[in-house]
């Protein structure tokens, strides 16, 4: 049953009739004439009666550094507003010189067109504080154009609107632009505030700073275009708003103009057409008319209702309630508020949080009275209010000319590097050549049960009907080493196959590797080895199968897109860094002399099906007493979360899975590959250069993925930053250990969870580790079977077996695996 609060609200209505009523708009206001411009173009276009000039001969702007394209075929689009658009291959503003402050309306137009590859640019949109749109695409499949609105204050000389290529993207566009002041009071000051549960208040916060239009509904009428707009807007229909078709009668009979009067709606507040039509209550068989607006979740919208009674036949006859969620009732007499005249349109403005699942129902009631029961709407305008951003752009493209002397001592550096690069991979073919020589046998099995004492091997056809012969739709990655299947084992258990490509003997010294290793330790964060199988030319690891895939996969699209489409929360990152800190530190810790991962990556760190993180492909790692001044003469890892210092001096310690674990902390952050070729400068190159040199500016908000803007706590945010940065120092001996890696990351976690402020000299790994417990990891002898004392996964049958109480089933992708 509704819950109507009529009485609440009529003592206040009778007193002050004007203080939610329409806007009073200003009768001198005309639609100025500035500014609509026509991008990327040197010629005029009238559209709507409104010419929209050429911004290359547009005095008073400035478009920055860009570049214009052309449509090629304009065969579909006679428009010449949409045939040309201005591009952006870095960060640099549109300018406008603002000469009144106030509200002002902005619409920016975008049509992509294939001839110029429009349909690939991912872009954010911004003024110099406040982003507009986040990482936004033109993918509507169609050749119309999509429009975006916004109506924000402006007060400030020199308006600038940046258009930013996202990251590992190359450009960004825009097809028009309009910029023009609103009529004065256009946004009301302090409307009512309604909640779900139907509690209301007044909304005291301004509403002037950024609103985006979600919705223009001509309730009861047809589509109108901005050729019959005095503020040249967009209307639909409300088809597909309405719950119940049934309970609606359109109302259309009245064609005159409405009595516009001062203190309440003008033809600015909406088009005639508005007011023209409406939805009026079947007052025979239903009790209210619902419409549904699906919005953003728990969001804050600024709701407006528009009003004109076409319906009543006399005056003072008519009265409802406006509801909304079916708790709050407003009050609706035409004739408090239009001075007992036929045919006043008046509007009432309400801020409305969203639900939980991101509606906001809106309904006129059966009215009360003896002479007539029904109810009406004639329009419904609902705007989003922004959410602060706290990342601010830069004002300028920030492309610095290079020296010739540092261009040629960069291509002299590269082409060193390439150099050793070449010799390190010649050398350590000819070595592995000359060790399979000695070491590879067709007819005999290349890792010795003596060796394991486990009883691993699986016989290869117990593999091909696993994996249903290697049938290629069970492929779920592939890389170096080879293909990586899905497959079904005889008794149900699902698991993922890495198969060598058989035959040429490659990759001998790593599937020994990852079989010595995994053989020898178990760990609820280290993927689970199941078996392997070496007869005759094969070489095949089967591993638990991991659900979710790789890390990076919900990161980021491919190694070189960067664009994010991550639906993980900020709290399930950190406890997925956690869960792989957790494993490495168990690597470096379990055995004696420790285990060094070497290819620590996004790709290697795998997530189940509950999102639990499991460190991944041990081919590459390297086991025995190892310390600061151990030599390895094979530089091995991957391009970005290599180690410098090993690199360079060739010492592989423990501290250089610290550093590559300082990449992946970053790729969690910002959601970009660790590299990235095509970037737009130098130096978004190398993420850990990149994340640094804005890390060490203080800055790092402004380059985390755009989904976590405004969701991090800037304490979790400025420990996490702290904490990489400490993980990717130049020197080892400088890096912390895997443990206090865990300890800072723990603490990152608890900063997130509470509002307590701490000061920067507060948030010591000392600090973290006296309030966080951690299970103790207990050291076991070399050729023990190790088993984390926290994991329950696991548990030991009186025959010495192991059971697992609950199957952990995901999934093993390797897009770039060896």
């Amino acid at each position: 049953m509704e819950k109507l609060h009529c009485h609440n609200i009529l003592l206040p209505l009778f007193l002050l009739p004007l203080q939610f009523s329409s806007l009073l708009l200003s009768s001198a206001y005309t639609l100025p004439d500035q500014y609509f411009i026509n991008c990327g173009s040197d010629q005029n276009s009238t559209v709507n009666d409104r010419t929209f000039i050429g911004d290359n001969k547009y005095g008073s702007l400035s478009h920055g550094q860009s570049t214009s394209v052309q449509d090629t075929n304009t065969s579909k689009d006679p428009s010449l507003l949409y045939q040309t658009a201005r591009i952006y291959k870095c960060l640099s503003p549109y300018e406008l010189d603002i000469v009144q402050s106030g509200t002002y309306v902005v619409r920016l137009h975008f049509r992509a067109f294939s001839s110029a590859n429009l349909f690939s640019a991912h872009f954010n949109v911004s003024t110099s504080t406040r982003l507009l749109l986040s990482n936004f695409s033109v993918q509507n499949g169609s050749n119309s154009p999509v429009i975006k609105e916004f109506l924000l204050t402006i007060n400030v000389p020199k308006f600038r609107i940046y258009f930013t290529p996202s990251r590992g993207t190359s450009f960004a566009f825009v097809n028009a632009i309009e910029v023009f002041l609103a009529p004065e009071s256009f946004i009301p000051s302090n409307p009512p505030l309604v909640t779900p549960t139907g509690s209301n208040s007044t909304y005291n916060d301004s509403l002037s700073q950024l609103l985006q239009i979600v919705y223009r509904i001509n309730v009861g009428g047809s589509k109108i275009t901005p050729d019959d707009d005095t503020l040249l807007r967009n209307w639909i229909t409300d088809d597909d708003f309405l719950l119940t078709r049934e309970a609606a009668i359109i109302w259309s009979t009245f064609t005159g103009t409405p009595n516009y009067m001062e203190g309440n709606a003008t033809n600015y507040t909406a088009p005639d057409a508005v007011y023209q039509t409406a939805e009026v209550l079947n007052i025979t068989n239903f009790s209210k008319l619902t419409w549904r607006f699906n919005v953003s979740k728990n969001s804050r919208h600024l709701v407006r209702v528009h009003f004109c009674d076409i319906v009543s036949g006399s005056l003072n006859i008519l009265h409802f309630n406006l509801s909304i969620y079916g708790n709050f009732s407003w009050l609706i007499n035409p004739y408090l508020v239009d001075g007992f005249k036929m045919r006043v349109p008046f509007k009432y403005d309400f801020v409305v949080d969203s639900d939980d699942f991101g509606f906001i129902n809106i309904s006129v009631v059966k009215g009360d009275s003896d002479q007539n029961k029904s109810s009406f709407l004639n329009g419904v305008e609902i705007m989003e209010l922004m959410k602060v951003s706290n990342w601010i752009p830069p004002t300028q493209c920030q492309q610095k000319k290079t020296p010739l002397s540092v261009i040629l001592g960069s291509l002299a550096g590269g082409f060193a590097v390439i150099c050793i690069l070449l010799a390190a991979v010649w050398f350590g073919l000819k070595r592995r050549k000359a060790k399979s020589a000695e070491t590879f046998d067709d007819k005999s099995s290349r890792i010795s049960e003596k060796d394991l004492n486990l009883g691993l091997k699986m016989t290869f056809s117990e593999i091909k009907y696993a994996t249903k012969k290697f049938n290629k739709k069970m492929v779920i990655g592939e890389g170096g080493f080879g293909k990586v299947y899905k497959g079904t084992l005889r008794n149900g258990k699902k698991v993922a196959v890495k198969r060598s490509e058989p035959g040429h003997g490659q990759g001998i010294m790593e599937f020994q590797a990852e079989i010595l290793v995994l053989s020898k330790i178990r760990h609820r964060h280290l993927v689970s080895l199941i078996g392997y199988c070496d007869e005759r030319a094969e070489m095949i690891l089967v591993y638990e199968f991991m659900e979710k895939g790789t890390l990076r996969d919900h990161l980021y699209g491919d190694s070189e897109g960067s664009t994010s489409h991550s639906e993980l929360s900020w709290k399930q990152r950190l406890e997925i860094c956690i869960d792989s800190a957790k494993g490495l530190h168990y690597l470096h810790t379990a055995l004696a002399g420790g285990i060094i991962h070497r290819d620590v990556k996004s790709t290697n760190i795998l997530l189940d099906e509950h999102y639990v993180a499991k460190v991944a492909d041990f081919g590459l790692s390297k086991s025995g007493p190892l310390d600061h001044t151990h030599v390895s003469t094979d530089v091995k890892g991957s391009f970005g979360y290599l180690d410098p210092e090993y690199f360079r001096c060739l010492q592989l310690t423990d501290k250089s899975d610290v550093y590559s674990f300082g990449v992946v902390l970053l790729e969690v952050l910002c959601a970009r590959p660790a590299i990235i070729s095509t970037a737009n400068t130098v130096e978004e190159v190398n993420l850990a250069e990149w994340g640094m040199s804005w890390k060490k500016k203080g800055q790092l908000e402004k380059i985390i993925d755009p989904l976590l803007v405004g969701k991090i706590n800037p304490n979790s945010l400025r420990k996490f930053g702290e904490t990489a940065e400490k993980c990717l120092k130049e020197c080892g001996v400088d890096r912390p250990t895997m443990a206090d890696v865990l300890w800072d990351l723990e603490y990152v976690l608890q900063l997130q969870q509470t509002a307590v402020y701490r000061e920067p000299h507060e948030d010591s790994t000392v600090d973290a580790s006296m309030e966080l417990q951690l299970p103790v990891v207990q050291r076991f002898p070399s050729h023990s079977f190790p088993v984390d004392e926290g994991d329950e996964s696991i548990v030991r049958d009186d025959d010495g077996s192991d059971t697992y109480a609950s199957d952990v089933f995901s999934q093993l992708k390797i897009d770039d695996a060896r």
